[in-house]
C-alpha cells in the first residue's frame, strides 16, 4: 500500500475549529473526505483540502503508484495547536 503524506504549518486559526474539520474525514475514502470538505461551511475547510490534495499528489509521486491511486483513505489526520503570537502593547 503507497502512503502520501502532507503536512501544513502556520495556519492562521485554531487547533479546536480545524479539529471539527479533521475530525469529519478520518477514516474515509479520499473522494468522499474531498466531498465533504468541499460542502463543510467552515473557513478551516479550504486548508484541510489543500493539504489532502496535497497528500495524494505525493503518494501519485511514488514509483508503482497507478492502480492503487482509487484505494486511498485517510489514515490518520491530525490538527495541533501551533505557536502563539506574541502580542505588544506601545
Amino acid at each position: 500500500m503507497i502512503e502520501g503524506r502532507a503536512t501544513s504549518r502556520y495556519v492562521r486559526t485554531s487547533a479546536q475549529k480545524a479539529k471539527l474539520v479533521v475530525d469529519l474525514i478520518r477514516g474515509k475514502d479520499v473522494d468522499s473526505a474531498l466531498a465533504t470538505l468541499r460542502f463543510t461551511r467552515k473557513g478551516v475547510a479550504k486548508d484541510v483540502e489543500k493539504v489532502l490534495r496535497s497528500a495524494i499528489a505525493n503518494a501519485q509521486q511514488k514509483e508503482g503508484a497507478g492502480d492503487e491511486i482509487e484505494r486511498l483513505y485517510v489514515r490518520e489526520c491530525y490538527a495541533d495547536q501551533g505557536p502563539t503570537l506574541k502580542r505588544i502593547r506601545a
